[in-house]
């Protein structure tokens, strides 16, 4: 195999790699949305749903800070960490469910 095409091969399956598993994003995802302006990652965050999924982040946030600091060309701790929006009030699924079947009744 000739080197530009080890070169084009790897290069496609880093463009495949998931980067969030929860929205199933890759991060040729994450380039092109980068390139379409988005380069903060609350803006990210609002236009692909990167770290809204079950693990809030945990997985993707420091990938997508990674790119988004080399794009910009400056070290990951200047890229500004997503604002944190916790539930307002702590709510359990037994208070949900009690919720849904008293509507049924009414």
């Amino acid at each position: 195999m000739q080197t530009g095409n080890i070169k084009t091969a790897n290069k496609v399956r880093e463009n495949e790699t998931i980067i969030c598993r929860c929205e199933d994003l890759t991060l040729e995802d994450i380039r092109s949305a980068i390139a379409d302006g988005y380069t903060d990652f609350e803006e990210l965050k609002r236009y692909l749903r990167c770290g809204m999924g079950p693990c809030g982040g945990r997985t993707c946030l420091p990938l997508i800070r990674r790119e988004l600091a080399r794009v910009k060309g400056v070290p990951v701790e200047d890229v500004a960490m997503p604002t944190s929006r916790p539930p307002v009030q702590v709510t359990t699924f037994e208070a949900i469910s009690v919720g849904s079947e008293r509507g049924k009744n009414e």
